[in-house]
């Protein structure tokens, strides 16, 4: 029996998911969608699936062992670095096979200004200490880390509705689930004044359009460059996994 466990919550992730349920299960090839939890309403997947933590490398390692996992493909966000190690150390500790599908990396095209910094503590650091109007396009879990200039106005665009006060006294948030189109993010942009743009880089098409939107309005953009993850087998595309499912797997 192999049995797949697909460590999810991109859209990529979403797409491989279809394909295991179409194409890949039955005939002794079972597979599990695991979602981290941290979304109220995440999206139905046509997987069995499983939500919340497994309690560090020794959970993780515990559930591959209980559940007979064969295979696990890491399709996380790629700034789920704690997940991404846990699963690189699981793995190597239960002898299961790992393969991580990671997004390429946004790269400025003409027209961007981009300041790339190394983590949140920089992209605080990079914004003006007063006046600006930011859209702060990092999810919720950092928000706090920006009251440090409280005389800024943030915008935040979460999935879902707060469940209680954000630590910005000067904050506007947006409830919507992506993936978002260049035009529509140009008039959210322009409808709250935004001088400033703070995003991880996150990759892929899916959240791009915030860039493409930026690009044509001339604003800045503070980018967060990724997290270091431990060596691990990388694919780069939903396509280069299904390759190596039906071939490797």
């Amino acid at each position: 029996m192999t049995k797949l466990l697909l460590l999810g919550g991109t859209t990529e992730a979403s797409q491989l998911a279809a394909h295991l349920a179409q194409a890949w299960t039955g005939a002794g090839r079972q597979a599990v969608f695991s979602y981290a939890g941290r979304t109220a309403r995440p999206a139905p997947q046509p997987l069995p699936c499983r939500v919340g933590g497994f309690g560090g490398v020794a959970g993780l390692a515990e559930y591959l062992r209980a559940e007979a996992i064969t295979h696990v493909v890491d399709a996380t966000h790629p700034f789920a670095a704690q997940m991404s190690t846990n699963a690189v150390q699981a793995c190597a500790e239960v002898g299961v096979e790992l393969v991580a599908l990671e997004r390429p990396v946004w790269v400025a095209q003409a027209g961007d200004s981009w300041c790339h910094v190394p983590d949140m503590e920089g992209a605080v650091a990079a914004l003006p200490q007063a006046g600006a109007r930011v859209f702060l396009a990092i999810g919720k879990q950092h928000v706090a880390e920006f009251a440090t200039k409280p005389q800024n106005h943030y915008l935040l665009r979460l999935v879902d509705q707060p469940d209680a006060p954000l630590a910005l006294p000067e904050a506007t948030v947006v409830v919507a689930r992506g993936p978002f189109e260049a035009a529509g993010d140009e008039t959210l942009m322009q409808t709250h004044a935004i001088t400033h743009v703070v995003a991880k880089n996150a990759g892929g098409a899916g959240a791009e359009a915030k860039l493409i939107a930026a690009r044509a309005l001339g604003l800045p953009v503070v980018m967060i460059d990724r997290p270091e993850i431990p060596a691990r087998r990388v694919l780069g595309s939903v396509a280069e996994v299904r390759r190596w499912l039906d071939h490797g797997a």
